[in-house]
């Protein structure tokens, strides 16, 4: 078989080729790592301040050529143009975040011991990989790199090949940005190149955001190699509604939340899980709420739902529908792809579903959403925690006391109340059990990948120094 040298991305909204990507050799590869090694060398030793300045720029690159950007992004995976500015600006904002916080968020932590001073210290570990999705093309990839690099270190990104004019723009933004040259670098590669770079000496870790399956082929080869890795994986996150809900707004928020970039998202809410007494009431407003959502041109500033990423999706996420049907499913909303050009499915809700149907069971990625009626809180509670996956959750209560008392027993890594799941930078992000290991964004995921080096100093006065000690204490 012929090995691919070139990478074609389609437009999924028209089915048109849209542009053709040469993959890098391998010596180009390796020309961009020890480009990456390099920078690092000079990149560590800037004072944290000093890496915030450049974030700072970083996102006046962005806003600067947000249209341009967002334009990128909306053709090359089909999200709402609207959304894709969002995104753009949202990088931008995480960017200001960091500059702001990195400071304290990496202090130093004085100790008190026998030493004379004691402290631990947060250093860069080197050039990190970073393996990055098509369904938020430049949020996924910035999320990484801007704590990342604050951090110290340098990186590479290989994102999705869906996604590789994305990928280009935002290696454009840093450098529009004055990033010193090889601090952040972007490959366009076949999945082999990952596994060669994962093996070499020039990377120090790597992170990953994807399904499971790549997930799993990641951490095997960084664990073998001996490499520190972070893993965002999938999700199959539960929206519960009880009782004391206010349950026309959960039923508008749900159904906003489970169709924002056309449903393709892993904090999405996908498995929604309802109080037997306002089972009805939520139904027919979330139905309401499906059947106005505006599906169309994403290049459409009025557009709210654009196509899936491809006709693959489409037939993936069809299965499942089908799936669910045969076994008893009541289709409220939708049901089916939408004839014609473009990889769109309709906004579509299901009820009568029971716990075996796939899509209660697996990652539903589109815009599909079942509804379980639970006899009670405790039964909602048992069917949220009831999946391999534990990334986000949702659950709608007037009481304080009882969303506390719930959000301990809820296994995701993200409990909103009252609300969808969103990442936002100044809290960790994050799953528990196949959604994932470690965490991103917040000042957790900043010290993913550092050095927590212990400093044990003797003989020596605290006293006399002359750096000014920026830390908290410890004892």
């Amino acid at each position: 078989m012929q090995k691919t040298t070139v990478i074609e991305t389609v437009n999924p909204a028209t089915d048109e080729k849209t542009a053709d990507y040469p993959l890098f050799s391998d010596e180009q590869v390796n020309r961009v790592a020890r480009s990456a090694n390099q920078a690092f060398a000079s990149w560590r030793k800037l004072s944290i301040e000093e890496r915030g300045d450049y974030l700072r720029k970083l996102a006046s690159a962005l806003r600067s050529k947000k249209k341009a950007f967002s334009r990128i992004m909306t053709i090359e995976m089909g999200k709402p143009i609207t959304q894709s500015e969002a995104e753009v600006e949202k990088c931008a904002w995480t960017a200001e975040v960091y500059a702001d916080n990195a400071s304290s968020w990496l202090a130093e932590e004085i100790v008190k011991t026998d030493a004379n001073l004691s402290y631990v210290e947060f250093d860069p570990l080197g050039v990190v990989l970073s393996v990055m999705p098509w369904n938020f093309p430049f949020w996924q990839a910035l999320r990484f790199a801007i704590p990342t690099l604050v951090a110290g270190n340098t990186t590479i990104l290989r994102h999705s090949n869906v996604c590789p004019g994305s990928a280009l723009a935002i290696e454009e933004a840093f450098k529009s940005a004055g990033f010193p040259e090889g601090v952040f670098t972007t490959i366009i590669t076949d999945h082999g190149a990952v596994s060669k770079l994962i093996q070499s000496d020039h990377i120090a870790g790597v992170s990953l955001t994807g399904s499971t399956e790549a997930g799993r082929a990641i951490g095997e080869e960084a664990a073998r190699n001996f490499k520190k890795f972070v893993l965002e994986l999938g999700g199959s996150d539960p929206f519960m509604v009880l009782e004391d809900a206010d349950v026309r707004e959960a039923a508008r928020v749900g159904a906003e939340g489970r169709l924002i970039n056309s449903g393709q998202s892993c904090i999405a809410s996908k498995r929604f899980i309802v109080v037997k007494s306002v089972a009805q009431e939520f139904t027919e407003g979330f139905v309401s709420a499906f059947e106005k959502k505006i599906t169309g041109d994403p290049l459409d500033q009025n557009t709210e739902g654009g196509p899936l990423v491809n006709k693959q999706q489409v037939s993936s996420l069809d299965a499942q529908v089908t799936d669910a049907v045969s076994r008893g499913a009541r289709v409220r909303a939708g049901g089916r792809p939408r004839g014609g050009s473009g990889a769109f499915y309709e906004p579509t809700v299901l009820d009568s579903v029971d716990l075996e149907m796939k899509v209660m069971r697996e990652e539903v990625f589109g815009p599909v959403a079942p509804i379980y009626v639970a006899s009670d809180e405790a039964e909602a509670i048992r069917v949220a925690n009831d999946s391999e996956f534990g990334l986000g959750s949702s659950l709608w209560t007037r009481d304080l006391d009882r969303a506390k008392r719930i959000a301990r027993e809820i296994q995701s890594g993200l409990v909103f109340v009252n609300a969808f799941t969103k990442s936002d930078p100044r809290m960790p992000f994050g799953g528990v059990k196949r959604s994932g290991i470690g965490r991103e964004l917040s000042k957790y995921g900043l010290k993913e990948f550092v050095n927590v080096k212990s400093v044990s100093i003797y003989g020596i006065s605290a006293e006399s120094s002359n750096n000014e000690v920026h830390s908290s204490i410890v004892e």
